[in-house]
């Protein structure tokens, strides 16, 4: 039986409790009525009486006795079905708590499967030479390539949440100082986007993922895509992403990734983007760190 079953099982013995009580507290009512029918009836015999009124009072008092005792034997029948009823639900209680631990333990091992599923695959792509780039585009690696500009952020996040966060995010990094990836600025007509993506993760000491519906929505190529390439990294230089949640629930980014749920993230819910950004300048290294 399922954990459903069980419930309603539950709910339909309760509910038969429920009724068989108030029958019982009815027949109680019933049989008290008529004791005090036949007391009321013994006292109204007159001392003098005659043989006939004795009679009639006698009738009246043995119709009341006989109601009061089928009351009490009736009552006592249904007091016996309520104790049946409520060991089958106590029974079906305990059956419920077992197939509930059942279902719980089977839920933490689909969980646990997840999870290590993403683990087996970061520790795949941590095994893999990491490419430079990414295949797809290769970048020159002459002396000017060495000489490109480094980034203290790449900003991976999706297109639709430029207008209610990104951009207002990326000026307040800027306002601090904080130089920034960001294909706003990067990207020019005509540019390969493989390529500079590549560029911006290879050339950046953290990889900021702004983590919201439209981000793990089906058909995102390229956000999956500086994903991974940030877990590349990631695997081989040590902590760089750092999530950001956008207009998302936990649940929702538990479902995406339990791997980037298990982080410490900031929230948008409860933090505006100059705070966000004041919390970056915490792990960035200082001026006299660089020297």
């Amino acid at each position: 039986m399922s954990v459903d079953q069980t419930r309603r099982t539950l709910n339909q013995l309760n509910n038969e409790i429920a009724a068989l009580e108030k029958k019982s507290a009815d027949l109680s009512k019933k049989e008290a009525t008529a004791r005090n029918n036949t007391a009321r009836t013994m006292k109204s015999i007159p001392k003098n009486a005659s043989a006939t009124t004795i009679r009639s009072k006698q009738s009246q008092i043995d119709r009341y006795n006989t109601e009061a005792n089928k009351a009490a034997t009736d009552k006592a029948a249904n007091d016996k079905k309520i104790a049946d009823k409520k060991k089958k639900m106590a029974d079906a209680t305990a059956k419920l708590q077992k197939e509930e631990a059942t279902d719980r333990k089977k839920a933490d091992k689909a969980q646990i499967a997840i999870q290590q599923g993403y683990e087996k695959r970061i520790a795949e792509l941590s095994r893999q030479s990491i490419p430079q780039p990414l295949p797809h585009f290769p970048i020159n690696t002459s002396v000017e390539d060495d000489a490109l500009e480094t980034y203290d952020v790449f900003i991976s996040h999706a297109w639709e949440d430029k207008d209610s966060f990104v951009t207002e995010f990326v000026d307040e990094l800027t306002s601090l100082s904080i130089s920034t990836w960001y294909d706003k600025d990067k990207i020019r007509w005509g540019d390969s986007m493989r390529a500079k993506i590549d560029e911006g993760l290879r050339k950046s000491k953290f990889g900021i993922v702004i983590i919201s519906p439209n981000y793990i929505a089906e058909g995102k190529y390229w956000t999956k895509t500086e994903l991974d390439g940030l877990f590349q990294l990631e695997s081989v230089h040590g902590k760089m992403l750092l999530p950001i949640w956008h207009n998302i629930t936990k649940k929702e980014v538990m479902d995406y990734s339990p791997i980037i749920a298990g982080r410490l993230a900031m929230t948008t819910a409860s933090m505006t983007p100059k705070e966000i950004a004041d919390e970056l300048v915490n792990l960035l290294p200082t001026q006299s760190d660089d020297e």
